[in-house]
């Protein structure tokens, strides 16, 4: 039987640079993820890559946050991102939020 040929894109420049793009620390990424802080760091300083569901939840964040596309070949090339807690809000959460701060349970 023939091994099967591994086709994982990321390697620890890679993860980095998505963590990095994301404005996220290790840990809150391996929360993001599901995994442990220790985790990231390995793949980060290429102990590790990752492998199975991590490396399919790696692309789903990576395409979730515009990180993509995740291509075979290549690096994957980042959107610009807004820093972190300061993201445009939509008329709809403007909206809600107007409406809530004028509730009052006493009212």
């Amino acid at each position: 039987m023939a091994a099967r040929k591994s086709s994982n894109p990321w390697d620890a420049k890679k993860i980095k640079a998505l963590r990095q793009s994301l404005g996220l620390t290790q840990t809150e990424m391996a929360e993001e993820l599901g995994i442990r802080q220790q985790t990231v760091s390995e793949w980060e300083t290429g102990v590790y890559k990752p492998r199975g569901a991590s490396l399919r939840l790696l692309d789903l964040l990576a395409r979730r946050e515009g990180f993509g596309p995740v291509a075979k070949k290549g690096s994957p090339s980042p959107r610009p991102r807004p820093k972190r807690g300061v993201s445009p809000k939509s008329a709809k959460e403007t909206e809600e939020e107007k409406k809530s701060e004028d509730w009052a349970p006493w009212d």
